[in-house]
């Protein structure tokens, strides 16, 4: 018993003592066997040091170059709108970061961490469509490192702009110019998952149209309507940047509620829905009326063209006594250059939902066509004169040669005697009541001829 009492109590400890000690452990002893009075010894840590700090600090250096350069944003598929676009921008010789992260070393770090969400979607194979948000908005801070504040006109010397007064204001330079890298692609919903395999230089080209690249007329003057109205929009994020559904699946839902002016969100009937659109469409009648100069009164910020236009001028035909009733017959002849100006894209700022697909074919067709000229039309005039703003603004209301309703009921019969005269009575009449259901534009007015000529005319002519 003695004997093997005395194995028990020796043999753990024999064990325990073979056991070798663990790797840090032996690193650790090591460590602490080091004579660092040695200077050889002490020489021998400064090299290992200073070439680990290299490895260390030079390989984050290269990784933080890679992941700010546009090859590294062009590696995932679903960058390829913005890349493609950015490529033939006018800003496609800096580098992605300068204008998406704020200038300085913490905004850098603290941008790389953020974003590693995105590697995680792509990973995953999730990604949306991008978009940006108020904490990814262009800073001014970024622009400013290449623009000046202090100019007054712009690069094309017409338009005169306050750049410092507007950004002492607090507008910021994406509330005009945010189409300018990207032709604002996210807003007009080209840059889907559906789409991007469709993506190239070429295509990028074609999208990069000037009237989304630079701020239109309707950016302008909705935000100078609503400072006349005592608003300040560029507050609101969402007034600068586009929407940014968390699931496209209920964007798309969302939609499907909306008008071609988002105005109907609150609807809650048909009829209601109708008469929210009647209403936006009234609203930016009239303020394109103000804008040249056919209202007026007492605001902040003029609308007026001339006001900030230096060399596009109102032409010299418009000047004439009685134009506003006798345009008709040149808008006939010339209706191609009356749209330079007088057409809706230039005056409203909403942005309508665009198909890619349907946009480049229609490219094809223009391409084809680009050599056909217009030709006077009085039916392709009549169809523009509705479905255009800036036309049924005035259209809409009665011309001052109809005089009072009384006198006119019985004697514009030698206003409409042939088919031609007839034909400029139908661009603003409509010739039979309208139908409800009816796919034909609907006319500016909802007074028809045959309310009162029942029974046809006597040289009847089709529309």
């Amino acid at each position: 018993m003695a004997f093997w009492g005395k194995k028990n109590k020796e043999n753990p400890e024999s064990r325990e003592s073979k056991k070798k000690p663990g790797l840090f452990r032996r690193l650790w002893q090591k460590v602490r066997n080091i004579d660092w009075k040695d200077p050889v010894t002490r020489w021998k840590a400064l090299f290992v040091a200073l070439i680990g700090s290299i490895v260390i600090f030079g390989g984050g250096y290269g990784v933080l170059s890679f992941t700010n350069s546009p090859s590294f944003c062009a590696n995932c598929h679903e960058m390829a709108p913005e890349v493609s676009t950015f490529t033939a921008s006018a800003h496609s010789e800096i580098t992605c970061v300068q204008c998406h992260i704020k200038p300085g070393f913490v905004n850098m770090m603290t941008h790389k961490v953020i974003s590693l969400k995105e590697v995680y979607h792509h990973v995953m194979g999730i990604p949306e469509q991008i978009v940006q948000t108020e904490h990814e908005a262009v800073s001014d801070e970024n622009c400013l490192q290449c623009h000046s504040k202090n100019r007054l006109v712009t690069a094309s010397k017409d338009l005169i702009v306050n750049h410092k007064g507007h950004i002492e204001e607090g507008v910021p330079c994406i509330a005009c110019h945010s189409g300018v890298a990207h032709a604002k692609i996210a807003a007009r919903g080209i840059n889907t998952e559906e789409v991007r395999g469709h993506w190239t230089t070429e295509v990028a080209e074609q999208m990069m149209e000037q009237k989304y690249l630079a701020p239109n007329m309707g950016t302008c003057i909705d935000c100078h309507d609503k400072v006349n109205n005592g608003e300040k929009p560029w507050k609101d994020v969402a007034y600068l940047v586009p929407p940014n559904p968390e699931h496209l699946e209920e964007a798309a839902k969302e939609e499907t509620k909306e008008t071609k002016n988002a105005v109907k969100h609150e609807a809650g009937t048909e009829e209601e829905a109708a008469e929210a659109v009647a209403a936006h469409d009234k609203k930016t009648q009239a303020i394109i009326l103000e804008a040249v100069g056919k209202q007026t009164k007492d605001v902040k910020l003029s609308m007026a063209c001339e006001t900030c236009h230096q060399r596009v001028k109102v032409p010299e035909n418009h000047r004439v006594a009685n134009w506003g009733g006798d345009h008709g017959g040149t808008a006939i002849q010339e209706l191609d250059t009356c749209v330079d100006c007088h057409q809706d894209s230039k005056w409203i700022r909403d942005i309508p939902k665009e198909d890619l697909m349907s946009m480049l074919k229609m490219a094809e067709v223009k391409e084809e066509d680009k050599e056909h000229k217009y030709t006077a039309n009085i039916n392709v005039v009549r169809e523009q004169s509705r479905i255009n703003k800036f036309c049924s603004a005035c259209h809409g209301e009665r011309p001052e040669s109809h005089v009072e309703s009384d006198v006119w009921l019985t004697s514009h019969a030698d206003k409409a005697q042939t088919p031609e005269m007839k034909a400029e009575c139908f661009v603003c009449h409509d010739r039979e009541e309208p139908k409800a259901d009816s796919t034909d534009v609907k006319a500016p007015t909802d007074v028809y001829c045959q309310y009162c000529h029942r029974t046809g005319f006597k040289d009847d002519v089709k529309k």
